[in-house]
């Protein structure tokens, strides 16, 4: 029965394994909804400040903040690219560092040079592996993120923007659309577009005042540009985080589901090699007595 023990082996490691996909679905889904529910806390403030930000910029033609002025001739381009810090989570991170592939391939095509900023441990390790120059990094944020981690690195890439050495900045992340679906986007963050600082008619009704600045106009809009355009960096990692526990969950059920399979199925070659080798012996018994009696 060497058959017969290997297989019991090996429905033992499956069962093990079972059990440690099972409990990591578990965890994935408990982070999942507090995940969400950071996710959509945050999306009020981007809205808030949006409206606030396109108000004043509109309020003040005289002045326009390097954000919203078009850079060119500089053959550099900005990218900051989101990802997750640990594995297991389906095709969440192949997929974004695909269309990352894709972007970058169509700016080199055109001549331009990237410089990249890594917010994940995946998307660090990608880009090094693909000799992309990475001006700076995040990693190890945690299940919840934290604004003052993410500013350092990404403030490099602004900072450069704003004195006109990048033609253009991007934002590449998973967005949450539900449990069951994410999807990878490559957004314009820089210079900021027509679209994010539109506003409609309800909203110019309902914010149509005027403003009086302390100390004064360019310092305002100055800072409110820089938070702007945080709270955007800081929204796609909250939803590259919904992201990463759905896939999660989805991943280890997945595999529970398939553990589950392959263990009915070896039980069922066990039994079958089992009872192989009792109608064996059987047949060797009677064979035995037969020829004694014989």
């Amino acid at each position: 029965m060497a058959a017969g023990k290997e297989i019991r082996g090996k429905i033992k490691s499956f069962e093990n394994t079972k059990k440690i996909t099972k409990a990591m679905e578990m965890v994935a889904a408990s982070k999942m909804r507090k995940a969400q529910d950071r996710m959509r806390a945050a999306r009020p403030y981007a809205d808030k400040i949006r409206i606030i930000t396109a108000n004043l910029s509109q309020a003040t033609p005289e002045y326009k903040h390097p954000f919203v002025v078009k850079n060119s001739g500089t053959g550099q381009v900005g990218l900051i690219v989101v990802s997750t810090d640990k594995g297991l989570c389906g095709g969440l991170n192949t997929n974004v560092l695909r269309v990352v592939t894709n972007k970058m391939r169509e700016l080199e095509a055109a001549g331009t040079k990237v410089q990249a900023v890594a917010i994940g441990n995946k998307g660090l390790g990608f880009l090094n592996r693909v000799g992309a120059k990475v001006v700076a990094q995040a990693t190890q944020l945690g299940d919840v993120p934290h604004l003052e981690k993410l500013i350092g690195p990404v403030k490099i890439l602004l900072d450069q923007y704003a004195e006109g050495k990048l033609d253009a900045v991007y934002l590449c992340y998973t967005n949450f659309i539900n449990t069951m679906k994410q999807e990878p986007r490559v957004e314009q963050l820089l210079p900021l577009s027509t679209d994010r600082l539109s506003q409609s008619e309800a909203e110019k009704q309902a914010h149509g005042w005027d403003y009086l600045y302390e100390p004064d106009a360019k310092l305002v809009i100055d800072d409110l540009m820089v938070r702007y355009v945080e709270a955007l960096v800081y929204q796609a990692v909250a939803e590259n985080m919904a992201s990463e526990q759905s896939a999660r969950m989805v991943a280890m059920k997945a595999a529970t589901d398939n553990a589950g399979t392959l263990i009915a199925d070896l039980k069922l070659v066990y039994n079958k090699t089992r009872q192989a080798g009792i109608t064996k012996e059987l047949s060797e018994i009677v064979g035995g007595a037969a020829a004694l009696g014989g």
